[in-house]
């Protein structure tokens, strides 16, 4: 299934909930779509825990313990977000030691070889900045290869698949190893398989869109998915965050507001 279209549609339904202020019809809607896809719980937008917390609010189903189950596991590599989640699940009758035993089997089904891997690149992708520019295209290449190697054997490694904190208390950072390769020689192959997998629902448009822009800011050429600065057409940018199911500028910058907000 095509999740561009699952993005835009989390999009119109933001906007009904957080702009129109009609949650009952946001509630109905995104019933609907989880109904017809996945739902995946984007780090700004979190809709599957926006869809959860709204239809507890207003008292409508939406599939009680299986569901939060669901969502924690969604949550789980962000962290300890997840505790955020005790209050909730409490009232539908799951402790914290079931939310904290749920990540814990979560975390063991992680792709082990695949957290090993990452570790090391991330390693690998900081050494020799910003001085030894042969070492660092040389690591360069070989992340790229250890990517291609990756989408080959398992898809893309996304949160599901290795989580965000790899050996050693290594943070894996995915946006900074995926902006890295506007350097490599595969660069092009490697930008149109990664929009392979934000149809595909395993790359979120925002990290495909940070990696794009990096790569027109660094070729100094018009950005295609952000705005950087008041001279820029916005309605082209817009259209073009929209085509791989990114919200407007004026949409993404409430979204960001409201959850620093809640922080």
């Amino acid at each position: 299934m095509n999740y561009i279209i699952y993005y835009s549609k989390v999009n119109e339904i933001d906007s009904i909930y957080r702009m129109a202020n009609k949650p009952e019809k946001a509630i109905k809607k995104f019933k609907r779509l989880f109904q017809k896809y996945d739902p995946k719980n984007q780090e700004l937008t979190e809709e599957y825990k926006t869809y959860i917390t709204l239809a507890d609010q207003h008292n409508k189903n939406f599939g009680g313990r299986k569901s939060l189950f669901k969502l924690i596991t969604l949550v789980a590599p962000y962290g300890h977000d997840y505790k955020n989640l005790y209050p909730l699940c409490k009232k539908y009758g799951i402790d914290s030691l079931e939310v904290d035993q749920k990540v814990a089997d979560w975390k063991n089904s992680l792709n082990k070889t695949l957290i090993d891997s990452f570790s090391i690149a991330m390693t690998r992708d900081q050494e020799g900045r910003p001085d030894n520019i042969a070492l660092v295209t040389k690591n360069i290449e070989k992340n790229a290869d250890l990517f291609f190697w990756t989408f080959k054997k398992y898809g893309f490694p996304d949160g599901q698949k290795i989580g965000r904190l790899g050996n050693n208390d290594v943070f894996i950072a995915m946006p900074t190893l995926l902006s890295h390769m506007i350097a490599s020689k595969k660069y092009p192959e490697f930008r149109k398989k990664l929009l392979e997998y934000v149809k595909s629902g395993n790359c979120s448009p925002q990290e495909y869109a940070l990696m794009s822009d990096t790569y027109d800011y660094y070729r100094n050429t018009a950005v295609r998915y952000s705005l950087r600065n008041s001279d820029q057409d916005s309605i082209r940018i817009n259209r073009n965050r929209k085509s791989i199911g990114l919200p407007s500028i004026k949409h993404s910058s409430k979204i960001r507001k409201d959850k620093f907000k809640k922080k």
